[in-house]
């Protein structure tokens, strides 16, 4: 099977990928959701004309050539609206956040006037109009505010509460089941005997899955076994993605691919044009969606950053937007590629001038784990791509989502 370049193995994997089920969930409990549908105010905000200063109510005929005194009618608070209407010669106390009375057109800020018992001199200065709300100013019932398909940070609660919502319809997180195969894995904690590693490539696969609003369920170890990874790969269940750690290439151990295809998976490819993360595997078991990705640490990792992040987002209805990239300087003359994608593990700065500069790190061995922790983005140079100079403009992609 020929190998596939990184665009098309991606094309191929968000291929006829529908949504997951909706369902709706109290506003405490939305944050880091996908919305399933818009979100529409409900309520008219602010809902009344208030003020944006502390000062006074007035009629802004009343004050238009200061000294101007003035009869205090009451007060204004947040919470505790002035009762009637402002009448010729009057003025209300007010507070930020408080209804404006009716009658009364501007206000006046404290810094301007001078109360005297009952009654207030506006000094100097002018009534304002500006320092109103109008009733709407920020938004009005019935105005589509949130898209389905945006998620929900701080600023998006906020708004969505503020607009009179107490539940929210969200995607339901999908499901993936994660499960890394060999022979020579111990779980995190315990002590590796002859010949053994400890395993952490799920730690990192499963913080990637939970960081794009996935559902990841760790299932374990698998031994170089038909039958330790049939049994594994059962557990797997009602999953939307079944994601396997190793295994997956051609070798006489790698028994991952012969034991999902014998489970019947359809495999759709399991060799990319790209390194870190050659031999990856995708393919379909009945509706779920199966990736197999590389065991060397590094390749899993970007591997799952390309293709397992877009794909949790395909399943959650949001735009593809996960493997946009931009562009920086490099700082560094970088060699001219071969026939493969190279994902160089990379660090961004800033030039004197202000611009976005990026610099690989140390080492691009791809069994390395502690250059990619230094790393927080990935130069990208494409196939073939001739040698760049350094100061010349290269492709970054995120390593944060």
């Amino acid at each position: 099977m020929a190998a596939l370049t990184v665009a098309e193995a991606l094309a191929r994997i968000l291929a006829d990928v529908a949504p997951v089920d909706t369902e709706t969930v109290a506003i405490e409990a939305a944050h880091a959701r996908v919305l399933a549908a818009s979100v529409v105010a409900r309520f008219t905000q602010p809902p009344f004309d208030a003020s944006a200063m502390d000062g006074y109510a007035v009629r802004a005929v009343d004050v238009a050539s200061p000294p101007a005194l003035l009869t205090v009618a009451g007060e204004a608070a947040a919470g505790h609206p002035f009762q009637g209407a402002l009448g010729a010669g009057q003025a209300v106390r007010i507070f930020t956040g408080a209804p404006v009375p009716a009658g009364a057109d501007a206000i006046v800020i404290q810094e301007n006037c001078a109360r005297e018992g009952a009654t207030v001199v506006v000094r100097e200065g002018v009534a304002d109009r500006d320092h109103i709300r109008r009733a709407g100013f920020d938004f009005e019932a019935g105005t589509p505010l949130l898209d389905a398909g945006r998620r929900l940070g701080a600023r998006e609660l906020t708004l969505a509460a503020a607009a009179g919502h107490g539940r929210l319809p969200v995607r339901r997180r999908p499901r993936v089941a994660i499960l890394a195969t060999g022979d020579e894995l111990v779980l995190p904690g315990a002590t590796p005997g002859p010949g053994q590693i400890t395993a952490s490539n799920h730690l990192g696969v499963a913080a990637l899955v939970a960081e794009a609003g996935g559902a990841p369920e760790f299932l374990g170890l698998a031994r170089d076994s038909r039958a330790s990874l049939e049994q594994h790969i059962a557990r797997a269940g009602p999953a939307d993605i079944l994601v396997t750690i190793g295994g997956a290439s051609v070798g006489d151990h790698d028994l991952v691919g012969p034991v999902l295809q014998a489970a019947g998976m359809r495999l759709a490819f399991w060799n990319i044009a790209m390194r870190p993360g050659k031999p990856l595997m995708f393919g379909r078991l009945g509706a779920q969606r199966v990736l197999g990705l590389p065991g060397n640490p590094v390749s899993a990792l970007v591997c799952a950053r390309l293709f397992l992040v877009p794909l949790v987002g395909a399943l959650l209805g949001r735009a593809a937007a996960s493997d946009a990239t931009s562009d920086a300087l490099t700082t560094v003359p970088l060699a001219a590629n071969g026939p493969r994608a190279h994902y160089m593990r990379a660090v961004r700065g800033r030039s004197n001038s202000g611009q976005i500069t990026v610099a690989p790190v140390r080492s691009q061995d791809s069994s390395l784990l502690s250059p990619l922790a230094e790393a927080d983005c990935l130069i990208v140079r494409p196939i073939d791509a001739p040698a760049a100079p350094a100061g010349a403009r290269v492709p970054i992609l995120p390593l944060d989502l």
